[in-house]
Parts: C-alpha cells; sequence; structure tokens
C-alpha cells in the first residue's frame, strides 16, 4: 500500500510539473479556391504544404526547445530541470471565395474534419514531450562529475519517444486516410456528396 501512495505521489508531481508549461498552438493557413468541391480539392492538391515529394491537404509541425539544468551530485550527473518550450503549428488550407450552400457547409465540415485530425497529431506531440520530461527530469549517471556521458543517454532516450511518437502518427493516418477512414470521407463529401 505504501508502495502505491509513493507511486501516486510521484505521479501526481510528474503530471504537476508538466503542466507548468502549456504549448503555443498556432495556425498557418495557406490559400486555395474553387467554385465546386472538386475545385477547391484540386486547388488543395496544387497549394497543400509539401511532405517530402507530395503535396498534402494540412500538417502539423512543431518545434520544441529545452531549457536544461546539469547538476554534479557526488561523482553522478543529474538533470535536475528539464523545462521545454513547444510550438505547434498546423498548416490548413483557407478558402478565398465566398461560398453558397450547400458548398458552403460541405466545407465546413471538411475543414473542421481536417482540423480535428491535425489536432489529434498536436495531441501526439505534446503527449511525447510530456513523455520527454518525465524519462529525463531526474535522469541520473554515476560516474560522470563532468556532466559528459548522460548527454548521450539522454539522446538515446530522446530518439527512441520520438521515434514512437511518429510510428504512432503514422498509424493514425493510416487509419483515417485509408478508404473508408475519416479524412478519405471527408475528402468524398467534399468532391462528391451523392
Amino acid at each position: 500500500m505504501r508502495g502505491a501512495l509513493l507511486l501516486a505521489a510521484l505521479l501526481f508531481a510528474g503530471s504537476a510539473a508538466a503542466q507548468d508549461w502549456q504549448a503555443v498552438e498556432r495556425v498557418e493557413p495557406y490559400g486555395v479556391t474553387g467554385a465546386t468541391g472538386l475545385e477547391i480539392y484540386q486547388s488543395i492538391g496544387a497549394r497543400g504544404p509539401k511532405l517530402g515529394v507530395a503535396r498534402v491537404i494540412a500538417h502539423t509541425g512543431f518545434k520544441l526547445t529545452w531549457t536544461r539544468k546539469y547538476e554534479r551530485q557526488g561523482n553522478a550527473c543529474t538533470i535536475t530541470v528539464n523545462k521545454p518550450k513547444l510550438i505547434i503549428t498546423y498548416t490548413l488550407p483557407k478558402l478565398k471565395v465566398k461560398l453558397s450552400e450547400p458548398l458552403k457547409s460541405r466545407w465546413d465540415t471538411f475543414l473542421a474534419g481536417v482540423t480535428a485530425h491535425e489536432k489529434v497529431h498536436g495531441d501526439f506531440i505534446k503527449d511525447m514531450v510530456k513523455e520527454i520530461e518525465a524519462a529525463s527530469v531526474g535522469m541520473t549517471v554515476e560516474n560522470d562529475p563532468n556532466c559528459q556521458k548522460i548527454r548521450p543517454q539522454l539522446q538515446t532516450k530522446l530518439g527512441e519517444l520520438s521515434q514512437a511518437q511518429r510510428a504512432r502518427s503514422r498509424a493514425f493516418d493510416q487509419v483515417e486516410l485509408n478508404d473508408g477512414g475519416n479524412v478519405h470521407q471527408l475528402i468524398l463529401q467534399l468532391v462528391d456528396p451523392s
């Protein structure tokens, strides 16, 4: 029972520390035009953000920096401060023309769905940052009085957490973008509502 209380206290302390920071979220729109759902979708295809060689409907990117304090404790090195600064940028389409019904409602539904999809990617990024914070605050490496050994060990852990976040995002996209998936349905409803 005492171990469970200690674990609960540590989890609470970790969640309290994680709430000392807030991600900055911003939208970077790109303009699209069209008088039909198909024309709008073609405009998205021509103007959407590039991901590799292809253009996509929307994209979630981020910039993550840290304020870290490494302290010598005896013959060991410990990370005593690890505060993130996270900026998440959602690149989303923005219509440059006025639409009449029923196309306006279809566009609004499409944009709300795409935005919700990208926000999930943003949540995955926030989760990763919280995991990095939890894994690194208090991290200690023995026989490292000059705090040299701890840095590569930390980078290895950060790489693992980053790869896990990317895999999670790819798996989510695979479900959402496949035939019958949520984003696939949004596209179909925008282009051909029948």
